[in-house]
């Protein structure tokens, strides 16, 4: 899978090299993913909660016959979340062969930019802020994170469902 830097090239790649991410927010905040993770985009399916559960997952959803778990980004990541309504979006994305579903409040854009603008987060973070998210861009007035989506969503988010 492809990773974005922030600092010098490794394994070749051009700092000037564009990078795709998809961004959506959850409540007032923005954040983005490397959109060769996203699977596909859909609107919110109620999921089945399962007993047990960690908090943050909301529970299983049938996509075309596969179980899928969904986790609320916005309780993964520590952020007040709201309940689910009919204009939340639920993010499949594909990381490594796990298939995970993640709700969020709405997409907003596909982002194009080059992998040298990408700022690294500050070092006076905690350690799952500084795990969590991969970079910062600057867009017009605004700061976006970038997710490292393997960190949020660590092997065993399927069985913890």
């Amino acid at each position: 899978m492809d990773t974005i830097t922030q600092d010098a090239p490794q394994d070749g790649k051009d700092r000037n090299e564009e990078v795709e991410l998809l961004s959506f927010r959850i409540g007032e905040h923005e954040y983005s993913v490397d959109i060769m993770s996203v699977r596909e985009i859909r609107g919110w399916t109620r999921a089945t909660s399962l007993p047990r559960s960690p908090h943050y997952v909301h529970g299983v959803i049938n996509l075309r016959g596969t179980v899928l778990p969904v986790v609320d980004l916005a309780r993964r990541l520590g952020l007040e979340a709201e309940e689910p309504s009919e204009r939340s979006v639920i993010i499949v994305v594909d990381l490594e062969g796990r298939t995970v579903g993640v709700r969020v409040d709405a997409v907003s854009d596909i982002l194009s930019i080059p992998r040298g603008e990408m700022q690294p987060p500050p070092e006076m973070l905690n350690d799952d802020t500084e795990r969590f998210v991969r970079g910062l861009i600057v867009i017009e007035d605004r700061m976006v994170r970038v997710l490292h989506l393997e960190a949020v969503l660590p092997p065993g988010t399927e069985a913890a469902a």
